[in-house]
């Protein structure tokens, strides 16, 4: 794949899974208790899809990270497999959540059903996406892959999802900010990773113009 190619699709992905992010996001917010089984598997539905994207994203990444500099393909490894783990842990989040509302006779909030999801989301999550974001940030200021503000950004990303992992001593009550599965270390998290991706896919998208060699001058 050359590199213009490799640009546009790793541009695509990023904002796909970041416009899947968004859409997934407020439907956490719509009821005040129990949702309704659609709205569960609505929502953890287009968190799949989103995080089938993610992957692709990453794998994207890691090739242009080789083509820009062959140097740092060991940081583009990182990321992959970083953000190929977070994508991992999050879905079996997302099947144990589906397993239970659909598994359950009576509507049930899977956030705070479904014991085994709360560190998945919470604390290993942050810590995953904390390295994922590090390396990234690492990856695309060295080699000059992308703009320096999306490294600069996804270095201060990383270090709040770091302050998040310590959330699990914290309880299991939703909406209080700090709580393993509060809003803060899921949804809030959830939603500046969503925005951030999206501005990232489109900047990896529109680098692939400034690759594009001029069209020759006819004499």
């Amino acid at each position: 794949m050359n590199d213009i190619l490799a640009r546009r699709a790793t541009g695509l992905a990023g904002i796909t899974a970041a416009v899947c992010f968004i859409i997934e996001v407020p439907l956490y917010f719509l009821y005040s208790g129990p949702p309704p089984d659609a709205n569960v598997l609505t929502r953890l539905l287009i968190g799949i899809v989103a995080l089938a994207a993610l992957i692709l994203f990453v794998t994207g990444v890691r090739e242009l990270i080789k083509q820009v500099n062959p140097a740092y393909e060991w940081v583009g490894t990182v990321v992959f497999a970083t953000g190929l783990v977070y994508a991992t842990v999050t879905l079996v989040s997302s099947g144990l959540e589906a397993g239970a509302v659909i598994a359950a006779d009576h509507p049930i909030d899977p956030t705070i059903t479904v014991n085994g999801t709360y560190i998945l989301y919470g604390s290993i999550g942050r810590l995953l996406l904390a390295l994922f974001l590090a390396a990234f940030g690492y990856a695309v200021t060295r080699p000059n892959l992308l703009p320096r503000w999306v490294g600069r950004s996804a270095y201060v990303l990383a270090a709040v999802n770091l302050a998040f992992v310590p959330s699990l001593f914290f309880g299991n009550t939703p909406a209080h900010f700090y709580a393993a599965n509060g809003w803060g270390s899921t949804a809030l998290m959830g939603a500046l990773l969503s925005y951030w991706l999206l501005a990232v896919g489109i900047s990896t998208y529109r680098s692939a113009a400034r690759r594009t060699p001029a069209p020759a001058r006819v004499l």
